[in-house]
């Protein structure tokens, strides 16, 4: 499944009954995807980046920890890296060809797991 053809859309847990964010943006050209949230001050609570072709990430020069989601090409959750930490590498596993960054203690508060499956669905609140 590709990545959402929303610019800014919700991320459901649809194995769980939860939102994992409501504001959360695609970067999918190379600069949106090099960047990513480096140089950012916060993530807002329920905003976050969905990162396309990207099985691993860096956190060099962020300010702030985050979970970071991995999930495979059929959005079933293969790693869950949380509350990375600044100057960090994670890899999302076998399988693993996005990445959600989202607020640190969002994949604990809404019990996401590996294996999990996620959908999208496009949002007004940007």
């Amino acid at each position: 499944m590709p990545a959402p053809p929303f610019p800014v859309f919700a991320v459901h847990n649809a194995d769980r009954g939860t939102t994992l964010g409501t504001r959360v943006k695609v970067a999918s050209s190379f600069v949106d995807r090099l960047l990513g949230l480096m140089m950012r001050k916060r993530i807002r609570e329920g905003g976050g980046i969905f990162i396309t072709r990207s099985a691993s990430i860096h956190s060099f020069f962020m300010r702030f920890r985050f979970d970071a989601v991995f999930v495979d090409a059929d959005n079933r959750v293969t790693r869950i890296t949380p509350s990375m930490r600044q100057w960090w590498v994670a890899f999302g596993g076998r399988g693993a060809k996005d990445v959600i960054e989202l607020p640190a203690g969002t994949a604990a508060a809404t019990n996401t797991q590996p294996g999990d499956l996620l959908t999208y669905e496009a949002s007004d609140d940007e």
